[in-house]
């Protein structure tokens, strides 16, 4: 019989005093029965169909009947003097056996337990055992044992179904979970293994696309065409291993190959290109031939430490890298890459607590008349004084406060406060010529605020002029403007707010367009700048660089519109940008961003200093 537990026998662990007692119930037939119903009992126990035994408090069969004998393929007569226990395996667990020995003395009404049985003709049964005192005051046990297979095979093909995909046959979500759970317990690895796991996480490329114009039945067709290719891999990798990588599909276009007791990144970086080369031939269904590729995130490590829930979130951020890359390819897990996914996460999430907290602060860049030296306005830029990270620049903040709507807040926050700074610098230094102050817009600030509402109900409150605020675009955000971006910048030109074009040159520079919108000026992009610079110790720019930007600025002139150089670093590039039209810089040789203090210390001064 299988299922068996080492453990003593019922027999030999039970008091053998009676066995002149046993037989002499065994000869009489009564098995503690009063006689008047002993004729009764007999008839019926020994036709029964539910196969049941006498067993005495000793633990031994005193009498069986055909059911029983049939159950066991013997004759009822063989199996007396058998250990019940040994017969229907009640020592393979200790808490059954446990229950048995308390009911043999006395002490328990009833014992059950199902047991898996293997008979002598190899076929396997599952039986219900029930074990309790027999009927009136005589001594012994009734034990009966109920045939549940046709029950317990329902219930496995049910289970079947409840953990296998209807349409890949292959293993659900959660059989998957359930594979994997175990292989990160501990009494998997600690007995032996290497104690790793890996798992390549797939998802099909252009899937929706062959649903929505072939519709579902190919679609479902195309899915087990894949889980038959992606099981044939799994079966190549573990050829010669103990065992294959499980393939599982987890819901949608989405599959998983697990390796339990993985070698390292090699073991799945194989297999995962075997995957790729798999499906990378077409695929003929129903006279149409598909191709498709897919996108696989890899990720193999020591399964001690690691849970399911991480792992998974480890190989569904690893398989959106290979998504953001490019698609049909595998990407390994970076713990490194990793790492800045999930600062940026957490700084996403902290955009709109820091607004309300005031962890924002605001930094000025002179913007240096060309032909005088003097500063004309200044640029706000906004930093981040993050309690975690420190003071971050805004190229680390600004792309998430875009994507999550955040900008909108922020930007009016700093609109708010630039314009009241140029107000204080105003106030505090009547005699010096007044300060602009140019002010970065995101794009979606145009759509999801009102942006001329903001803009002159700031001017209104702090009272400064309007042609002493600008307002700076990217090119990208303007060009191409209609519709409601191109009346909000029409309206603000208006009232008189200046209007730039950021970071000019790096996108569509069509000066031409540019004639059609309320723009006022022009701030070149500072690769255009960095081209000037001397190498070598000769004063030689770039021509290249140079005839480009001469050529802008000559027809931005031509267009009514200024123009301003950034990052100016250097004399020469100063000297050259000057004498080719250009009339404002901002750059590192004037000032670095500074707070509004420095800002005052240079009103009035020439820059650079001291070199002109």
């Amino acid at each position: 019989m299988s299922g068996t537990s080492e453990g003593p026998t019922p027999a030999a662990d039970l008091d053998r005093s009676a066995v002149t007692e046993r037989e002499a119930v065994t000869a009489t037939g009564t098995t503690g029965i009063p006689p008047s119903v002993a004729p009764a009992y007999r008839s019926a126990f020994t036709a029964a169909p539910l196969a049941m035994a006498v067993v005495d408090q000793e633990g031994m069969v005193t009498e069986a009947n055909d059911a029983f004998g049939r159950l066991f393929g013997a004759e009822p007569v063989a199996l007396a003097g058998r250990a019940a226990a040994d017969l229907v395996e009640l020592a393979a667990d200790d808490r059954t056996w446990h229950a048995y020995r308390e009911l043999l003395r006395g002490r328990r009404a009833t014992v059950r337990c199902t047991r898996r049985l293997k008979q002598s003709t190899d076929r396997t049964r599952w039986v219900q055992v029930t074990v309790s005192p027999l009927a009136g005051d005589g001594p012994g046990l009734l034990l009966s044992a109920a045939d549940i297979s046709a029950r317990r095979e329902l219930q496995d093909r049910l289970r079947h179904v409840e953990l296998h995909d209807p349409v890949t046959r292959l293993p659900n979500r959660t059989l998957f979970f359930e594979r994997l759970s175990a292989a990160l317990d501990p009494e998997a690895y600690t007995l032996g293994g290497t104690g790793r796991v890996g798992l390549c996480y797939l998802d099909l490329d252009g899937f929706r696309a062959v649903n929505d114009s072939l519709g579902h039945r190919v679609g479902d067709r195309l899915l087990a065409a894949v889980a038959e290719r992606l099981t044939r891999c799994a079966d190549q990798a573990g050829h010669g291993r103990a065992g294959a990588p499980l393939v599982a599909r987890l819901g949608g276009d989405e599959f998983a190959l697990l390796v339990e007791d993985s070698t390292g990144t090699e073991q799945l970086a194989d297999l995962a290109e075997s995957a790729l080369t798999a499906l990378q031939e077409p695929f003929d269904l129903a006279g149409r031939r598909l191709s498709l590729s897919a996108s696989i995130g890899v990720v193999e490590r020591h399964a001690a430490g690691t849970s399911a829930t991480g792992l998974m979130q480890a190989a569904d951020t690893t398989l959106y890298w290979a998504k953001a890359d490019g698609k049909a390819r595998w990407t390994l897990f970076d713990p490194e890459r990793n790492a800045h996914l999930m600062t940026r996460q957490a700084l996403a999430a902290g955009l709109r607590p820091a607004i309300e907290r005031g962890e924002f602060v605001l930094e000025y860049q002179p913007l240096v008349g060309m032909a005088d030296g003097r500063v004309g306005g200044v640029e706000a830029l906004v930093r981040w004084n993050h309690p975690r990270f420190g003071l971050l620049p805004p190229n680390r903040f600004i792309p998430l406060a875009e994507e999550d709507g955040s900008i909108v807040p922020l930007g009016r926050w700093i609109l708010d406060t630039a314009c009241h700074q140029a107000r204080r610098w105003q106030v505090d230094h009547p005699d010096e010529s007044p300060l602009f102050v140019s002010v970065n817009v995101a794009v979606r600030q145009l759509w999801d605020s009102d942006l001329v509402a903001d803009v002159a109900q700031t001017l209104a409150e702090t009272g400064l002029s309007p042609r002493l605020l600008q307002l700076e675009l990217t090119e990208s955000a303007v060009m191409g403007s209609a519709g409601r971006p191109l009346q909000t910048l029409q309206a603000l030109s208006d009232m008189g707010v200046g209007i730039a074009i950021d970071d000019f040159g790096t996108g569509y520079s069509n000066l031409a367009y540019l004639s059609r919108l309320p723009v006022k000026a022009l701030k070149l992009d500072g690769s255009f700048v960095r081209g000037f610079q001397f190498d070598g110790g000769e004063a030689q720019p770039s021509p290249a660089d140079e005839v480009i930007v001469e050529a802008m600025i000559q027809l931005a002139h031509r267009l009514g519109l200024t123009v301003t150089a950034e990052c100016v670093e250097t004399p020469a590039q100063e000297n050259r940008l000057r004498a080719i039209g250009c009339d404002t810089g901002q750059g590192w040789l004037y000032s670095r961003p500074v707070p509004p203090d420095g800002i005052s210390g240079l009103l009035g001064d020439t820059l650079p200093c001291p070199q002109r």
